[in-house]
């Protein structure tokens, strides 16, 4: 199967400033990989590198095997999609569907069938004849990826296509561009800073910061088992809290405050300051003087009802603010959730996470490198 992708201490600077800082990351065939970070973080500039936008400074870019890294992009069998769909206005669907087979060897009848078949794939049949501009946003966007589609290549670079798109919409596209993916089996790339979109779609996520990549995995360990405090921070809501670990038999113990705590998770190894974080759905919320270890009194400075769950901001002795989740199960609570109410918090030695401090970007000396320039054909 084709559409393996590797990337070996890739590297790109822009003068003084290293965008992409020596990162290796490998991407299966038919995997749905997405780079997510904040903007700035270098993910846009390895997709354009990838795609073959952008020379690196040094590094690799195997495709299947072979080193692309200095081959154009008319080469690379890989199509890219961008936020910005840039539909030929005087071109309908079919027309832009069909815009770039013009430089295949192919018959009318034979573009025909390859624009209806990928029209059907993207749920666009029966609008061959509509230009753009009659389109919803939507649809314009499965206009765009029927484009990339149909020249059939083995990988699809996706540059954040949904973030044009309002709320509502973006969640059904989100399933529908899995779908898609799943059904032609080729290997999207995909890129954005929107973690709920990393998390739906992916089968698995590089969360990237200052140009390297703190940390890749699949939805769920990088979500529950985050390694540092930026993907913590990044990925999802989570509590943070200063801390001090030491040795306590075999567990690790964090000094929070003026209280002792057992954490069972993370780099319980680490000595010294470190980061404790739990999330807000494995705090356990009781009755206020509730006893036992790994547990916190705290008031109740605000309760927000979400529909399926109810979030508490729970001011805790010592000052910080944490947040819990209790799911809205149709039970009874045992607690109340008015604000002033107090509480105690429980934070599970299995939901206490020890963080080791995110890495800082590397020095700038990639960029005294000169970038290579591509063979002469």
């Amino acid at each position: 199967m084709q559409g393996e992708i590797r990337l070996e201490e890739l590297t790109k600077a822009f003068g003084e400033v290293v965008a992409v800082d020596g990162i290796d990351l490998n991407m299966p065939p038919g995997e749905f990989f997405t780079m997510l970070g904040p903007s700035g973080c270098g993910k846009t500039t390895t997709l354009r590198m990838i795609a073959g936008f952008e020379r690196p400074t040094s590094g690799r870019i195997m495709l299947d095997g072979s080193d692309v890294a200095q081959v154009p992009p008319h080469r690379r069998n890989v199509n890219t999609v961008f936020q910005s769909y840039a539909l030929f206005p005087h071109l309908d669907v079919a027309g832009n569907v069909a815009f770039g087979l013009k430089y295949q060897k192919l018959t009318t009848e034979e573009k025909r069938r390859k624009v209806k078949g990928i029209l059907d794939l993207v749920r666009l049949s029966g609008f061959e004849q509509r230009k753009p501009e009659q389109l919803s946003g939507g649809q314009q966007q499965r206009v765009a990826l029927a484009r990339a589609l149909v020249l059939t290549p083995t990988v699809l670079l996706l540059d954040e296509p949904l973030g044009a798109l309002d709320a509502r919409l973006r969640k059904s596209l989100q399933v529908e561009l899995k779908a898609i993916q799943h059904d032609i089996g080729i290997t999207f790339v995909f890129v954005t800073h929107d973690q709920e979109e990393a998390l739906t779609m992916s089968d698995r996520v590089a969360v990237m910061n200052n140009g390297q990549v703190e940390q890749a995995g699949s939805p769920r360990e990088v979500y529950e088992e985050p390694k540092t405090s930026f993907v913590a921070d990044f990925l999802g809501v989570s509590n943070l809290l200063d801390a001090d670990a030491s040795a306590d038999g075999g567990d690790c113990s964090l000094r929070i405050g003026e209280r002792s705590f057992r954490a069972a998770q993370g780099a319980t190894q680490a000595r010294g300051e470190v980061k404790a974080m739990i999330r807000p759905e494995r705090i356990g919320v009781e009755p206020q003087g509730t006893a036992g270890d790994n547990r916190l009194p705290g008031l109740v400075e605000r309760s927000v009802f979400l529909g399926g769950s109810h979030e508490l901001h729970v001011r805790v002795l010592g000052g910080d603010l944490l947040r819990a989740t209790i799911p809205n199960d149709g039970r009874a609570l045992s607690v109340g959730l008015e604000e002033g109410t107090a509480v105690t918090l429980h934070l599970t030695p299995e939901g206490l996470r020890v963080l080791t401090p995110s890495q800082p970007p590397r020095s700038a000396d990639a960029a005294e490198r000169p970038v290579e320039t591509a063979p002469s054909m």
